[in-house]
């Protein structure tokens, strides 16, 4: 498992429900979690949430992020746009290993139309339980953020 243990979470109201087993999962896994929410199920912009989320990563008030959205792809976009994110939108295993050990993505999203409960975890598990390899990899995140 990954030496980062603050990870902060948040959605749009599409997501509510896969965030909360998300969120319990990561503890059971020894992560301190903040969910930013939100908690009700009124339709809420994910852009704000997205930002809000990412926000805290590059602040170093969270070590890593999970967001999630519809597709996923929404709130992975409003992330990306926070200075030092670098967050890959996963639905299978194998992407979100690679994001953490090529790309050094310190957040990932997931759409919860997507995806089911049981792949969502694993995707998490993927995505926690990888480091960044460094090496030739480096170069290309230096290069990622110009």
């Amino acid at each position: 498992m990954s030496t980062s243990k603050r990870l902060v979470l948040s959605s749009d109201h599409a997501a509510i429900e896969l965030r909360q087993v998300i969120a319990k999962h990561a503890e059971s896994l020894g992560f301190t979690v903040d969910d930013i929410g939100p908690k009700t199920p009124e339709s809420t912009h994910y852009p704000l949430h997205g930002k809000a989320a990412a926000e805290r990563v590059a602040a170093g008030d969270a070590d890593l992020g999970i967001i999630l959205c519809g597709t996923g792809q929404g709130i992975m976009m409003a992330a990306n746009k926070v200075p030092g994110i670098r967050c890959g939108v996963c639905a299978d295993p194998f992407s979100a290993r690679m994001t953490r050990e090529h790309n050094n993505a310190n957040m990932l999203s997931i759409g919860a139309r997507v995806v089911g409960e049981s792949l969502a975890i694993e995707i998490v598990e993927a995505f926690l339980g990888a480091d960044f390899e460094g090496g030739r990899h480096a170069t290309r995140v230096d290069m990622i953020e110009g």
